[in-house]
């Protein structure tokens, strides 16, 4: 019993020193600032890519697990898009690609995401590249969506 209770505290440490704000469920990072993003994506010459999320929603449990976080795992993709996460209707503090302070759910509501999971793909001035993946649709192209739209992305970048 005495180990278990050792055993139990080294993983509830463990767990309390990683960085809860950094990554969000499925290994991705979550938004917090787009203005710093955006100037990433533009030395990298590369979108970014949003996936709006809610709490409890297997189908963006799904997306994030099966699609998204290989992608940001995947090297080549790294070099193509940057990859966030967005709770809709949360209060979370939000910067904007301009620099504005809002909310992560204003910024939901602002581009008219209701529906969870969303995919939207912006150019490093906050502009969608292409229209939003919304929901899981089929998945045996689902990837194929997602690849399009990170392809139109980097288009728009590069202006090409």
């Amino acid at each position: 019993m005495r180990l278990l209770i050792v055993v139990w505290a080294a993983i509830l440490a463990c767990g309390i020193s990683l960085p809860a704000t950094s990554f969000a469920a499925g290994g991705l990072i979550h938004a917090r600032d787009f203005k710093a993003d955006a100037r990433e994506a533009a030395k990298r010459q590369i979108p970014i890519l949003v996936v709006f999320t809610s709490p409890g929603c297997h189908y963006c449990d799904r997306v994030k697990r099966e699609y998204l976080a290989p992608l940001q795992k995947d090297p080549a993709y790294r070099k193509q898009v940057i990859i966030r996460e967005l709770e809709v209707g949360s209060s979370r503090p939000l910067t904007l690609f301009d620099g504005t302070k809002t909310t992560e759910g204003a910024f939901a509501a602002e581009h008219k995401v209701f529906m969870v999971p969303t995919i939207m793909v912006f150019d490093t001035r906050g502009e969608a590249t292409s229209e939003p993946i919304i929901g899981l649709l089929t998945p045996d192209y689902y990837f194929g969506y997602i690849q399009n739209a990170i392809e139109d992305g980097l288009s728009k970048v590069r202006g090409k």
